[in-house]
């Protein structure tokens, strides 16, 4: 029974689902960060919310940890690249608390332009300032969004309803979701030119950080709004503070902070035209609810079948998809594999085709079984995680092709491999919708079943070879359990695939290398 331990605060209905599941659930809060490293290491799965900080010393004492799910958005607390070094899933719950941070972004924006804390404090003072709190209408204002995903979308679907003008700035903003949304698409300068409110939805990456500074503040109009319920490092402490104090900036509404809580003496608190809250995007019982409940059962289906959703290192899998894709999975590993055991020079690109009945599924979890069978022969640390990420990085060019073509199987995957010396094709297949078999080694067509202890010969197609190979396993005592034998022509190159009966030691394999007409004789583990 798999089992899960939930270190933060989350709704008691996520406990229900893992149980509804199958699946054992400790819930122990608030735990020091040598306390979980005491106790990590006896769970398959580790649900979290923000408080919970998952580094790299954790992850070294998970060693059996599966899949880490955290119940909101951000995993800023969650070392994914440790994760995915680890062959460790992460996941998030995108979606749960997306109406509820849009709704504070739309309340932070009514504060501000409103003066509502300074007024209500005002008033529970005894005071009646009507005069001092005169503030500005929303209806027919810009708003700038930077960051048009899940967040920033219905912020800009809301600020619509207000009869606000809408621009954003996004890479990834199609044109053709833009107009869906009723928005338009600008550069990051031409919002920072013409908005009257700016709106912060952005993930934190190299590229974001500080991205509010005193550059951006001096291309703004005199008295903007700002407003961040993203990411505290998205803005310049500094920068903002003084651009409050020429009165550039007319507000600022802050939810996030790049210290959390922030320190007693951070800069902005006390400035009247500041706003903030602590860290309440998320925080509504409705989205608590709700991502709760998203990330217990998204770690259930992981744990219980292989789905893999929301993952932040790893291609999506559904529930449905996953018993179909399983046996291709494992046939793309033993494909990648040999490939791999056999590869004896750098790569430098790979390319995966599939034809057939695969060719209709989803192929990214196939690729990357592939890339991780063909790279753990020729390197350390490799999943199916990593793999792909380690092929990029070290520059091996991946690309996959499909065919609609009918061929002589149901279904194929073949793998071409391109090293600095060669080329090099497997392929395979699958029979009976669960039997990976290879069909095809380097132009040479054969049917092979791949056992755990393997043998792989190219040879010289010359009469009486066959015989001295049996003779010389015979002699060392090595027990031959299937024989699968292919040629590109008669008098050409001969390949076997001969799956043994135990490992095959190094003195074996020379003296098969000694043997005449033998090109290239390799053990192979699979």
């Amino acid at each position: 029974m798999p089992k899960v331990l939930i270190s933060d605060s989350l709704s008691a209905a996520a406990v229900d689902i893992f149980k509804l599941n199958g699946i054992e659930t400790d819930v122990i809060t608030g735990m020091k960060p040598e306390e979980l490293i005491a106790c990590i290491g006896e769970y398959d799965g580790l649900a979290v919310r923000s408080a919970t900080k998952v580094t790299a010393d954790v992850l070294d004492a998970a060693t059996n940890l599966k899949v880490i799910g955290r119940a909101g958005i951000g995993v800023d607390n969650i070392d994914v690249d440790g994760a995915s070094a680890r062959g460790v899933v992460v996941m998030n719950a995108p979606f749960g608390n997306s109406i509820t941070t849009a709704e504070h972004a739309i309340a932070m924006m009514f504060a501000l332009a409103r003066q509502i804390p300074l007024a209500n404090q005002s008033t529970q003072a005894g005071k009646w300032e009507k005069s001092k709190f005169m503030g500005v209408e929303l209806s027919g204002k810009t708003l700038g969004i930077i960051g048009c995903g899940n967040i920033g979308s219905i912020v800009a679907e809301r600020a619509r309803g207000l009869k606000m003008r809408v621009i954003a700035s996004d890479p990834y903003l199609t044109p053709e979701h833009a107009g869906t949304l009723g928005i338009e698409k600008v550069e990051l300068d031409e919002l920072f030119g013409r908005a009257d409110v700016i709106t912060l939805h952005t993930p934190l990456t190299e590229q974001t950080a500080g991205i509010l500074n005193a550059e951006a503040f001096a291309r703004m109009r005199d008295g903007v709004l700002i407003v961040n319920c993203a990411r505290g490092e998205l803005v310049v402490e500094s920068d903002i503070k003084a651009a409050l104090e020429s009165g550039k900036v007319g507000g600022f509404a802050v939810d996030v902070f790049p210290q959390e809580p922030p320190p007693a003496d951070y800069s902005l608190f006390g400035m009247e035209q500041v706003v903030a809250t602590p860290h309440l995007g998320a925080a509504t019982t409705e989205a608590q609810e709700k991502v709760a409940l998203q990330i217990a059962e998204q770690m259930s289906d992981y744990l219980n079948s292989g789905a893999v959703v929301n993952a932040l290192n790893m291609p999506s899998v559904s529930a449905e998809d996953a018993p179909r894709l399983k046996p291709y999975m494992t046939l793309a590993g033993q494909i990648g594999s040999l490939a791999g055991q056999v590869t004896e020079s750098g790569l430098k690109s790979v390319t995966i085709e599939y034809e057939g009945q695969v060719a209709e599924l989803n192929t990214r979890p196939i690729t990357a079984c592939l890339l991780e069978g063909l790279l753990s022969p020729l390197m350390s640390g490799v999943n199916m995680i990593n793999a792909p990420i380690l092929a990029r990085d070290r520059q091996i060019d991946v690309s996959e092709v499909r065919h609609e073509r009918d061929g002589e199987y149901q279904t194929l995957v073949k793998l071409t491999v391109q090293t600095e010396n060669r080329t090099r094709t497997v392929a395979g297949t699958v029979f009976g919708g669960d039997k990976p078999r290879i069909v095809e080694v380097n132009g040479i067509a054969l049917e092979a079943e791949l056992g755990e202890n393997m043998l792989y010969i190219v040879n010289k197609d010359r009469p009486g070879f066959i015989g001295r190979l049996g003779t010389t396993l015979g002699d060392a005592g090595v027990n031959i359990a299937t024989f699968q034998l292919g040629r590109t022509a008669q008098g050409s190159d001969a390949l076997a695939l001969i799956e043994v009966d135990g490992e095959l030691s190094d003195d074996v394999i020379a003296n098969l290398r000694n043997l005449p007409d033998v090109v290239q004789a390799k053990a192979m583990r699979f």
